[in-house]
């Protein structure tokens, strides 16, 4: 089941600040089926993915309603690169065909079972790690870290859109989505979750909205992404 919490209206700020503006949460999604967490999140240009540990689960973001389910070991970040699906799984990270489900690669992931979030943008991908504060561009056909940019916050989520890098934090009850500088891990922009809502994982649909998996909630909740005006 879906549920819609607020208006869809696009958000426009001239000025984000440094202090957190509140998320603007837009629609809420799930649970799903027997699922009890939500731990990555991706978009295909057409559903959203959520991995809910043991079971990859497509939905349409219009209607809600689940169209694909691909049973795969899924128990962090997910993405899509324009074709597959990459997949975190304890260890490694799979390469899946979405149309039939099988593993057509993996490599290592760089932090050895404490990845978090995950991302393709510029060719590569980017794996979030949760308590190191970090996020890895490493190279998909080897797994080699080719960068690192430091966070300051628990990474719960990774995502790229319209050049900006956005990612997911959650540490106790405060759970943000922050924009930060790709070359410096400067904070540049801060959305407040509600309390008691957190992010474990985070993907963008390539326009106004992120989509955020909710953890134990069993949810994934769409989030209106603020755009800054420029002169």
């Amino acid at each position: 089941m879906d549920t819609t919490i607020a208006d869809a209206r696009s958000d426009t700020s001239s000025d984000l600040g440094d202090e957190p503006q509140p998320a603007r949460i837009v629609r809420e999604y799930g649970p799903f089926g027997d699922a009890e967490r939500v731990h990555g999140v991706t978009h295909d240009g057409r559903r959203v993915w959520a991995a809910t540990g043991a079971q990859l689960v497509a939905f349409d973001p219009a209607s809600g309603a689940v169209t694909r389910t691909l049973d795969r070991p899924c128990d962090a970040g997910t993405a899509f690169d324009g074709t597959h699906l990459w997949q975190i799984a304890e260890t490694r990270i799979d390469k899946i065909d979405p149309a039939t489900g099988a593993v057509l690669a993996s490599i290592p992931a760089p932090g050895g079972g404490c990845d978090s979030g995950l991302a393709w943008a510029e060719g590569s991908l980017w794996v979030g790690q949760y308590q190191q504060r970090k996020i890895h561009r490493i190279d998909p056909a080897t797994g080699a870290v080719q960068r690192t940019i430091e966070s300051d916050r628990f990474v719960t989520g990774v995502t790229w859109v319209e050049g900006e890098l956005w990612h997911g934090t959650w540490e106790s009850d405060a759970s943000e989505i922050r924009r930060i500088d790709p070359h410096s891990g400067a904070v540049l922009a801060r959305l407040a979750m509600p309390q008691g809502t957190g992010v474990s994982g985070l993907e963008s649909d390539g326009a106004d909205l992120f989509y955020c998996g909710g953890g134990p909630s069993g949810k994934v909740r769409a989030v209106r992404r603020p755009r800054a005006t420029r002169s």
